[in-house]
């Protein structure tokens, strides 16, 4: 096994990558390559490598694609975790996702999490929460190693690290680095600034400035290496300071004759010398023999394909699990839920005490109905604002796993639908019903009262569904709040001027929610000596109250809560998930 550490720098740019016994990627400088933090992407498979001119990623000889992610592991410099789960918690969850449960019995995997609780030096805040920015949870350092946890418990056979020591302090660091080098792992990582017990575990080192390969070699030859050139490490020195300096021009070389005479110095300007002088030299073509060894053999890049790789988990397992982590995260951070209950109460009382026991003599009774129902829609679609936030709070949490082959796309939609639903959807609109109904004093027959909250259920639904959609097809809330308001208030105004426009279904969810006529109305007594069927005011307004007419707009609210519902799976599977 080999651990490959790419020195980082404000200059330093990714351009080559070299070959390793079990990873051979050359990838020659590129715009999209700015950063050591973009080649470890490209080489992890969580950059598009578009526009890159040629190149190829290795492992065993055989050319990788989007399976990489199933097969190797990657921690991220920006520490991702669900802050309402403890670190033990955030650890089985990696475990029970990413190891086949029928190698693996559970005791196996809570052995695994001790093991590496106690190899990292969680064992203090084990039980302790991540934390959120409503609450207090584990240091920043603690984050760090729960992140490389996650991902080191499971036993990748390649583990890629972005700056896996930022944030700790140095003897922590040291551990880790340790802690990694003992795994026996093919290991690829960026670095910054490394103590020289940390350097000193280096077996692979890459160096590059301005986009060029300045060295690629053994660890332990580099200091003879610049030597070589002139550049003269002083004592007590720290070898990654130097090689820094170096490469930044902060080190001043003698008069070497080895840069001096130089064939191409006199037409690369103000090009980097140094990457001219490893050009140049045995160790650089060495490296290509490795490189034309390795390649040999793949016609046009396809022939060293190897088998597809898949999931390790099933499906309903996957939703197991997932499921009970969103059920976990609801119980621990139920904000939402508490005010979606307290609104939808507040305005089933207001609405309530407004047309409390609307009476039967007219026209008050029509009037009073009409504003009621138009009322309660409204209340039904714009109550339900808050659900723009579904995979916005969580998208790069969701970015991160999913990469990671954590779970399918569809088990974290079907996962979040539900725990979202249930809450902060359905069970407030129960008690915004049964409040809401027999005070206004509509039909007292209880099949009435099911059929009124069935529609409101539906509208609701309707709304949310369209939330979701927004949801999962922008990125930020400012957006997602214009979007979803544009439509919302466009269907109530178009609803106000076609009351009896059936074809508005289609484009309205007030209109088939305004159906709630055939559930209000009685038998109203204009004077003593006469009365008059509520059915007459529908065939006034032009409503078709037989049973298919009732009906028809519950299949046009469930008709758009399945597009809705579909098209936001769609706008998720659709994410950008590369960096």
């Amino acid at each position: 096994s080999l651990s490959s550490p790419l020195l980082s720098s404000p200059l330093l740019s990714s351009s080559l990558i070299l070959s390793y016994p079990l990873l051979s990627s050359p990838i020659l400088s590129s715009p999209l390559l700015s950063s050591l933090p973009s080649l470890l992407d490209v080489i992890a498979g969580r950059k598009d490598p578009a526009g890159l001119k040629f190149g190829q990623v290795l492992i065993d000889g055989k050319m990788v694609d989007s399976d990489l992610r199933l097969i190797s592991a990657y921690v991220v410099q920006d520490d991702i975790l669900m802050g309402t789960l403890s670190v033990r918690e955030n650890l089985l969850f990696s475990v029970n996702l990413r190891l086949d449960p029928r190698h693996y019995s559970t005791t196996d995997k809570q052995q695994r999490v001790d093991s590496i609780i106690d190899d990292l030096g969680l064992q203090d805040c084990a039980h302790t929460k991540i934390g959120t920015e409503f609450l207090r949870g584990v240091s920043g350092g603690e984050r760090k190693r729960c992140s490389i946890g996650m991902e080191l418990i499971t036993s990748p056979r390649l583990l890629f690290l972005d700056e896996p020591t930022t944030g700790l302090d140095s003897n922590t660091a040291n551990h880790i680095i340790n802690l990694l080098h003992r795994s026996g792992k093919t290991i690829v990582f960026s670095i910054h600034q490394p103590r020289y017990s940390i350097f000193s575990r280096f077996d692979h080192l890459t160096l590059m400035h301005r986009g060029e390969l300045v060295y690629a070699g053994a660890a332990g030859k580099a200091l003879s290496y610049f030597t070589d050139l002139g550049y003269h490490c002083e004592p007590f020195n720290n070898p990654s300071d130097f090689f820094l300096d170096v490469t930044n021009g902060e080190t001043l070389t003698s008069a070497d004759p080895n840069l001096s005479s130089l064939d191409d110095k006199e037409n690369c300007d103000n090009s980097n010398l140094l990457a001219v002088s490893y050009r140049q030299s045995t160790q650089y073509q060495r490296v290509v023999e490795e490189l034309d060894h390795l390649t040999q053999g793949l016609e046009g890049g396809v022939g060293g394909q190897g088998q597809k790789a898949d999931y390790v988990t099933s499906f309903w397992y996957q939703m197991r699990i997932v499921g009970g982590r969103m059920v976990v995260n609801s119980l621990r951070n139920p904000q939402t839920s508490y005010a979606q209950l307290a609104l939808n109460i507040f305005f089933a009382l207001l609405v309530g005490l407004i047309y409390y026991q609307i009476p039967l003599t007219l026209p008050e009774a029509l009037q009073n109905r009409m504003g009621a129902f138009f009322f309660l829609i409204i209340n039904m679609v714009f109550g339900n604002l808050s659900a723009v936030e579904l995979f916005i709070n969580e998208r790069a949490l969701f970015i991160h796993e999913n990469s990671s082959g954590y779970y399918r796309t569809s088990v974290y939609f079907l996962s979040k639908i539900f725990a979202d639903l249930i809450p902060n959807r359905i069970v407030p609109i129960l008690i915004f019903s049964a409040i809401a109904y027999y005070m206004m004093g509509l039909k007292p027959a209880f099949t009435a009262f099911l059929l009124f909250t069935l529609t409101l259920s539906l509208v609701s639904l309707a709304g949310v569904s369209l939330a979701f959609l927004v949801s999962a097809s922008v990125s930020s809330f400012a957006m997602a709040n214009v979007l979803i308001a544009l439509p919302f208030v466009f269907m109530m105004v178009r609803d106000t001027q076609t009351h009896s426009d059936i074809h508005s279904l289609s484009l309205s969810l007030s209109h088939p929610g305004n159906r709630l006529q055939h559930l209000g109305f009685l038998t109203f007594n204009p004077s003593l000596s006469l009365s008059l069927p509520g059915e007459v005011y529908l065939e006034t307004q032009g409503i078709d109250y037989s049973t298919w007419g009732f009906w028809q707009n519950h299949v046009a609210l469930a008709g758009i809560i399945t597009v809705c519902m579909v098209l936001a799976y769609i706008q998720l599977r659709r994410i950008n998930r590369w960096k």
